[in-house]
């Protein structure tokens, strides 16, 4: 007679695994690492491989020689985090400031936790915060290069100028929003061509990675109150269209909001989420000094995440 063996729940079997989540993940954000490298040369390239090979190495020692446990290198956490901090930066940012933020985004937003499921926010926010608090200079959207497409007559990569988002908060003249929704526009290294991030966003809901609940909130809560604003006084606020395809809107509704670990588990609780996220970013962008506020946003509803779950939990079974 064969031992029964007892175990803790969850006894749903599934094919599903983190390997295979994150590896579906790294796919997804390949449209958006064509578009970048197309219009802003090799640099975002070599940014993203530095970027996750730091990732990588500071997760092995801390794991090998401080928490001492099993190594997680391989199940592609750490290569999602640093793709998407590598994402939210410039194409012109220093080498050695990215290698900080991935220590800083490996080591206190993942590891001081005790490593993936257990971090409370998102990594590569929590890198590219400390970045923009740290290096105000070098993540001043006012400065980042402006796209110079490969087979085009572009003079230089070194020219640079106001992102969007900047020329939203301190005026001037509007991007075209096409220019905007395929990419031939400042921002950093992943955010500027939504039509490429709205294609990995659907790759990842055919696969059942992420759900629509926090993407389509995130975005139509901005949608709606930038939308009001604008209707109120035009001459102050802007059309909400350029809300959506500025700055890290896309991005991070798709790819970081989504984040499983940092999310609420129930839909109803993703929808408050994503609804959050979006009301809080457009009051960060029309009411405060920064021209961004996704990183923040999404950071504070992390923050609430546990709350929301407490709250809002499903019938149990036979109720």
């Amino acid at each position: 007679m064969g031992l029964l063996t007892v175990s803790g729940s969850p006894h749903v079997q599934s094919k599903t695994s983190t390997n295979n989540i994150m590896w579906n993940v790294v796919i997804a954000l390949l449209p958006a690492l064509l578009v970048g490298i197309y219009y802003f040369g090799f640099s975002v390239l070599l940014i993203t491989l530095v970027s996750v090979a730091s990732c990588l190495l500071f997760e092995y020692l801390i794991q090998k020689y401080i928490l001492k446990g099993e190594n997680t290198t391989c199940d592609g956490s750490a290569v999602v985090t640093g793709i998407l901090l590598a994402f939210n930066l410039p194409a012109n940012i220093p080498l050695w400031i990215v290698i900080l933020g991935s220590l800083v985004a490996i080591g206190v937003g993942k590891m001081t936790f005790g490593g993936l499921g257990k971090n409370p926010f998102n990594p590569a926010l929590v890198g590219r915060v400390f970045l923009f608090l740290s290096f105000p200079t070098k993540m001043a959207m006012s400065s980042w290069p402006m796209p110079h497409p490969m087979f085009s007559n572009a003079v230089s990569d070194a020219i640079t100028g106001p992102t969007p988002l900047s020329i939203i908060k301190h005026g001037g003249q509007l991007p075209d929003l096409m220019n905007m929704f395929l990419g031939q526009t400042g921002g950093s290294l992943g955010e500027v061509s939504a039509i490429a991030i709205i294609l990995g966003g659907l790759f990842m809901l055919c696969k059942k990675v992420i759900s629509w609940h926090i993407p389509v909130a995130f975005i139509g809560t901005a949608f709606i109150f930038s939308g009001i604003l604008w209707m109120c006084n035009p001459q102050e606020y802007i059309n909400p269209f350029y809300h959506i395809l500025s700055g890290g809107m896309m991005l991070g509704a798709i790819f970081m909001a989504t984040d499983m670990v940092t999310s609420p588990i129930t839909h109803k609780g993703q929808l408050i989420f994503g609804a959050g996220c979006g009301l809080l970013t457009i009051i960060f962008r029309c009411f405060g000094p920064m021209p961004e506020g996704v990183s923040f946003a999404i950071l504070i509803m992390n923050g609430v995440t546990p709350l929301i779950d407490k709250n809002i939990k499903p019938t149990r079974f036979g109720y």
